[in-house]
């Protein structure tokens, strides 16, 4: 189980016997314990200052233990903040574990940023990462220029055209642009994960969505290099935040979305069908960890209808959907482009 989740955390340890393991995510230190009868994880996330707004923090943290959080807890001990479950080893069933540790992995990254931000807590430890090189830089914030440009323009020709309902599109599709750079960590990683989270709850009314959406962007715009690139570093994990995937489950994902790309290519609304293809792909990436080859395919087609009129991009889009859908897609794409994998496949 643990060498499918990461194979370096087992790596020289004797697990004959009891055994522990300790790994960063983040600025949170993951420890699990296994002896022959518990399986034990604490996960020290926080610190508790003079600073801290103690009441509003334990609050939330009541309530965040109600919900999203499922088995494990948020616990204080003095004035540290820590997730913490222990089960009987039997109950210790692979599924579970992996279940556990993904969300005490997910919950710990992306609640630090936010107790500091709002309750002036600080960090349980500065956050493992290293520095993407000089060049590599230049590389990213070129990248996340353009997003934040393309954005600017979609939205003004939108605007001038009155296609109001096409600014979700336009919103998402950036946000997850940027959400899937794996470079992209802190607390920015955790806003874009709220926003997307946000756009995506059909619970809420939707003109409520693009407004959040539309100001989270302009405030985005508004920030100076330095502020966003400070959120830019590869950082130390347990695991993925992104779930397992499999040729099944890419099949299955995408068939719920083939009723509606059926319908547009049978009215040949080639816009609508290639911003629904976009960012039903960033969506694919976002959720699940792919395979390199689907990766490629991805990055490949979004790169090729850059700039693109919908008339063309449309068919491109089409084609990549069917080879994800049929699990049809070659191994290597026709190139290796500058997209949001490929310093992963590098």
């Amino acid at each position: 189980m643990f060498n499918y989740i990461n194979p370096e955390l087992l790596r020289g340890k004797n697990t004959d016997g009891d055994f522990e393991i300790k790994q960063m995510q983040g600025s949170a230190e993951i420890n699990i314990k296994i002896t022959a009868y518990t399986f034990a994880i604490n996960a020290p996330f926080l610190r508790i200052t003079e600073a801290t707004n103690q009441v509003a923090l334990l609050r939330k943290v009541a309530e965040v233990n109600f919900y999203p959080l499922r088995l494990a807890q948020i616990i204080q001990a003095g004035n540290e903040l820590s997730f913490e479950y222990e089960m009987p080893l039997e109950l210790a069933q692979p599924n579970k574990v992996y279940d556990l540790l993904r969300n005490v992995s997910l919950f710990a990254d992306d609640y630090d940023d936010m107790f500091i931000e709002k309750y002036n807590a600080d960090f349980y430890k500065k956050p493992s990462y290293t520095e993407l090189h000089k060049s590599e830089r230049k590389e990213v914030w070129t990248q996340i220029s353009n997003v934040l440009e393309d954005y600017k323009n979609y939205t003004q020709f939108l605007k001038d055209k009155r296609w109001d309902d096409f600014q979700w599109d336009n919103i998402v599709i950036s946000l997850l642009k940027l959400a899937n750079m794996p470079y992209i960590n802190g607390k920015l990683r955790s806003d874009l994960s709220e926003y997307v989270s946000n756009l995506f709850n059909y619970d809420l009314d939707f003109k409520f969505r693009v407004d959040k959406g539309n100001n989270f962007m302009k405030k985005l715009l508004e920030k100076s290099e330095e502020e966003i690139m400070k959120n830019v570093y590869h950082a130390e994990q347990l695991i993925s935040l992104r779930w397992r995937s499999s040729k099944q489950m890419i099949t299955d994902a995408l068939s719920h979305n083939e009723e509606q790309v059926k319908k547009y290519v049978a009215q040949e609304s080639n816009f609508n069908l290639s911003s629904y293809l976009q960012f039903v792909f960033l969506k694919l990436a976002y959720d699940y960890a792919l395979e390199d080859k689907y990766k490629l395919a991805i990055d490949d087609v979004l790169e090729k209808v850059s700039g693109l009129s919908p008339d063309v991009a449309a068919p491109l889009l089409t084609e990549t959907f069917y080879a994800l859908l049929n699990g049809t897609v070659s191994e290597t794409s026709s190139k290796k482009g500058k997209g949001f994998f490929s310093k992963l496949l590098n």
